[in-house]
């Protein structure tokens, strides 16, 4: 069938291939955008799947499958339905399945980490062989971080504010975390740094933040890592509380206290003196002359008994 130059490119290429070839070539291309996504943690047991299953009526003898790390480390290798290749770094850790090629992994290792390639080859002679799949899919290996540790050191110390350094530290986790934080549900930023021996090793994490603290404040620190997250929180307190000294009296109100003080005691001592002459004059009768009446005061009481032995004579 003759291509026609004025058909739009995809109608030509239907009618010089076919409507079958268009399809698988559809088919080939969409496999080829797909990324194929393992996440597994240190320590656990993970399938890493193959883009080619051998049909019930065939065997793995059939076949040649290469399974390559980074497209230049072979991980294991099969030829004729026999193990030809193992990388002495997975040792007893790796197995195949004989039908789908799953490639099995266990225990994970950080070194696991990174993408791979599962290469399935059809022997139809002894000589000559057609690769039937060539796929890549990468593996995420996550290890846990600690649980952050928050620390607080004082710097300086008023009466209005607390100025201090607070840490926050978390460790032995892959792959490389992000460090967030929050004072009070407003979030914040650390300074942060990382260490590593290399980027396929764990990281240990550090964050610091100097803080002028005016009340009790809460702050929380997050380590977050390849969708996984460990938080912990810290309340700050406000170390001293000043006591507001009591403002001694002025001068004036202290002159006024004793100006009444004194006032109050001479009062007092004139009232003890004059009271009783006061009394004494109520005891004189009135139509008494003034010297009489003085005289009349100036007597003692006469008892009782005197005056009754007079009354009888």
């Amino acid at each position: 069938m003759a291509c026609l130059p004025a058909a739009p490119p995809a109608l030509a290429l239907r009618r010089c291939l076919g409507l079958g070839l268009f399809v698988l070539l559809c088919l080939s291309l969409g496999y080829a955008l797909e990324k194929k996504v393992v996440k597994s943690k240190v320590g656990e047991k993970v399938g890493l799947p193959c883009c080619h299953e051998i049909p019930s009526s065939e065997s793995l003898q059939n076949y040649r499958v290469y399974w390559q790390k980074n497209t230049t480390e072979v991980v294991l290798a099969y030829a004729e339905g026999k193990m030809i290749s193992k990388h002495e770094r997975y040792g007893n850790r790796t197995e195949m399945d004989a039908r789908n090629l799953t490639l099995w992994i266990s225990p994970v290792e950080i070194l696991d980490n990174g993408p791979y390639q599962c290469v399935v080859q059809y022997l139809r002679f002894s000589q000559n062989s057609v690769v039937v799949c060539d796929e890549p899919v990468t593996l995420f290996v996550t290890a846990d971080f600690s649980k952050p540790n928050i620390t607080a050191e004082v710097l300086a110390n008023s009466c209005e504010s607390t100025e201090m350094v607070v840490r926050c530290s978390s460790y032995g986790g892959f792959p490389k975390p992000t460090l967030s934080g929050a004072l009070d549900n407003e979030s914040m930023v650390w300074n942060a740094s990382w260490v590593s021996e290399s980027s396929l090793s764990p990281y240990n994490v550090t964050g610091k933040r100097w803080l002028n603290v005016t009340k009790d404040i809460s702050i929380t620190c997050s380590v977050e890592y390849n969708g996984f997250a460990e938080s912990t929180s810290l309340l700050l307190t406000k170390t001293k509380e000043c006591v507001v000294p009591t403002v001694p009296p002025s001068y004036n109100v202290i002159t006024a206290s004793s100006i009444i003080i004194i006032t109050f005691l001479l009062a007092m001592t004139l009232a003890a003196r004059y009271l009783p002459r006061h009394v004494c004059s109520h005891c004189c009768k009135p139509q008494d002359s003034v010297e009489e009446g003085v005289k009349e005061c100036m007597k003692p009481p006469v008892s009782s008994k005197v005056t009754s032995e007079t009354s009888s004579v």
